[in-house]
This record gives structure tokens, C-alpha cells and sequence, in this order.
């Protein structure tokens, strides 16, 4: 089923990331290029509102759409008026996940959604919004926040950020790294996401897949085995392996095939290892290994795809892409 987005735009809205949702989960396709996203946008009341630009915005929809939607987004706006979005956010079913790009946050932290949680906003705003919601962990120096289903980004293209890692955790690199392309936009900042986002530690209750996955991306370099896995999740193998195709849609073992392909694709494009130190990275051991797992994922050797894709200071990425690289084909 389509996945369902509303964005709330309300009065003083910021055109550009008001628009980085449409974007970003309109660009993410599914099998046969079908939409995984539906995106619609409303205001509190129905009206048009101002923008932060020199227009105004009119939208088909009011704040009772929100109770429809499986994600909301509240993008920054520049005269905060956050009765107006308190209203609105009424409308939103418990359990909804929620986004916020930017001064958005101000809105959640306002309706008290943040209180006890992580969280970012802009880093410009962030001493002011510390001491409007002192109940708030706060870490403006991250890119994004994700605290299960509410999350929160730092200002103007780190919603692109926030909306990518978003597909990324509904469906994959594949899809996410497909979408960024369409977009023109770097599936992450250059030298990996890692080093700007804290990634949420989950809760001790959580027996879902999340940790253990989390634990795996940490050793990648390292064997990591089935049974490996099960015993770090405390686990049956049998139920491990449900648990994954349920919340992530493949085997484990063909997970951990994605996650290493992706880490060498990360390591082709930002750094200047030679292929073999970055098989051993990335957990293929050889170079031959890497060489047969990424022409199996994009129809590509290492050295076409760093040709391709790696970035030194200075130069500018090459516009020539072959057609399957360009469409992060494999996998599937």
C-alpha cells in the first residue's frame, strides 16, 4: 500500500523545504517504477497561507487530513504561530510518525512531543529553543535526529537528509540511493552520514530486529554469521530470520550483503583506499569478492564505479553514468 505523507504548511511557511518532501518521497519508486509515497500538503483551516517568499501558497487540503496520514512533516516557517499548529496537529491518529525539518521542531516541542526525547533543530535557533523547552535533549550538531516516530532535522537541505534516511529505513539503500539520484542530490554528505548523526540506542524492551542490526553495522569489517546474528539478538535463528523479512524485507543474509555493498560504494566514492583495503572494510575479505558482489548489485567493477562516482576537492562529479549504475539496479 502507498505510504501516506501530509505536510502542514502554515503561515510564514519556507517555500524551499516546504517542497523537499514532495520531492524527495515522490521520487521513491518501487518495482515497476510505482509510487511508494503518497505526498499532500494542507494548511490549519483550508486557506491559503503566506510564505516566507513573495507569494502565497493555496492547498486542496485542511488540518483533517492529518488524520489520514501515516507520516507527518511540519516544515519550518518564519512567523511561528504555534496555537494555529497545535490545532492542526489535533487532527494527527497516535502512532503517526512524525518529521519536522528545521525551526518545525518548534512546533513538536510546543504541542509537548519532544519533552525527554533527542532531538536537533537549526543550529542558529538552537539556544532558544534551549531555552524554550528546556525538557528537550537537544544536539544541534547533528544533520537529524531519529527517535523512532518522531523525528526531528537541522535547517534547510538536512530535510533532504532526514526524508532520505526516512526511505532508507522503509525500504532500503537501493531505494533511497535511487531516489537521491533522480533528485540530484548525494544519497549522503560527503564522508557518510555517520559522522554527523547519532543514531538512536534502542530500548531494552525492543524486540524487534533494530538492535542487532545496529550492532551488525558496527562490524561489518568482521565475519558475522546467521547463528552469529540470532545469538546476538537472543534469538532462534528460525525467528531472527521472520523478524527480518518483516521489518526489512530480506533475508539477513542478503541484508548484510546490501549494507557491505553500500559501505564500498561509501568508501569508492569518498575515499582513495586501494579496492583491496576496502573489500576488507567492508567484510568481502578480497578484492575479487568485492568485485563480483558489486558487479552483481550495479552491472559495474570497482574502478568503473569509482571512475564514475568518487569526488576529489575541486572536481566535480562526472555527468557520464552508465545506465545501470544510474539505476542502483540489483538486489531484487
Amino acid at each position: 500500500m502507498t505510504h501516506r505523507v501530509v505536510v502542514l504548511a502554515l503561515d510564514g511557511a519556507i517555500p524551499f523545504e516546504l517542497g523537499i518532501p514532495g520531492r524527495i518521497f515522490g521520487a521513491a519508486r518501487g518495482p515497476g517504477d510505482t509510487p511508494l509515497y503518497e505526498v499532500v500538503t494542507c494548511t490549519a483551516d483550508g486557506r491559503p497561507v503566506r510564505s516566507a517568499a513573495d507569494f502565497a501558497i493555496a492547498v486542496d487540503h485542511d488540518a483533517t487530513v492529518l488524520a489520514g496520514a501515516d507520516t507527518v512533516v511540519i516544515p519550518p516557517f518564519a512567523r511561528p504561530d504555534t496555537g494555529q499548529a497545535a490545532v492542526a496537529l489535533a487532527h494527527i491518529r497516535p502512532g503517526t510518525r512524525i518529521m519536522s525539518i528545521c525551526t518545525g521542531s518548534f512546533v513538536l516541542a510546543a504541542a509537548g512531543l519532544l519533552d525527554g526525547r533527542r532531538a536537533t533543530t537549526h543550529w542558529g535557533e538552537a539556544d532558544h529553543f534551549q531555552r524554550l523547552f528546556p525538557k528537550v535533549k537537544l544536539d544541534p550538531k547533528v544533520l537529524f535526529v531519529d527517535d523512532g516516530d518522531v523525528l526531528t532535522s537541522a535547517g534547510a537541505a538536512a530535510g533532504v537528509d532526514l526524508c532520505l534516511h526516512v526511505v532508507r529505513r522503509d525500504h532500503g539503500s537501493e531505494v533511497a540511493n535511487r531516489a537521491a539520484r533522480r533528485c540530484v542530490v548525494p544519497p549522503w554528505r560527503d564522508g557518510g552520514q555517520a559522522q554527523y548523526i547519532e543514531r538512536p540506542v534502542p530500548e531494552p524492551h525492543d524486540t524487534g530486529t533494530a538492535p542487532v542490526r545496529a550492532w551488525a553495522l558496527e562490524r561489518l569489517d568482521r565475519p558475522i554469521t546467521l547463528a552469529g546474528l540470532a545469538a546476538q539478538a537472543g534469538m532462534s535463528v528460525r525467528t531472527l530470520s521472520r523478524r527480518f523479512r518483516e521489518e526489512v524485507g530480506v533475508s539477513p543474509g542478503r541484508w548484510l550483503t546490501r549494507q557491505r555493498v553500500e559501505l564500498a560504494r561509501q568508501l569508492l566514492e569518498s575515499s582513495d583506499l586501494p579496492v583491496d583495503q576496502i573489500a576488507r572494510r567492508a567484510g568481502f575479505g578480497t578484492a575479487l569478492s568485492l568485485r563480483q558482489h558489486l558487479h552483481a548489485a550495479l552491472g559495474v567493477s570497482p574502478l568503473a564505479y569509482r571512475r564514475t562516482f568518487h569526488r576529489q576537492d575541486g572536481e566535480r562529479l562526472s555527468g557520464e553514468l552508465s545506465a545501470r549504475a544510474y539505476a542502483v539496479g540489483g538486489g531484487e
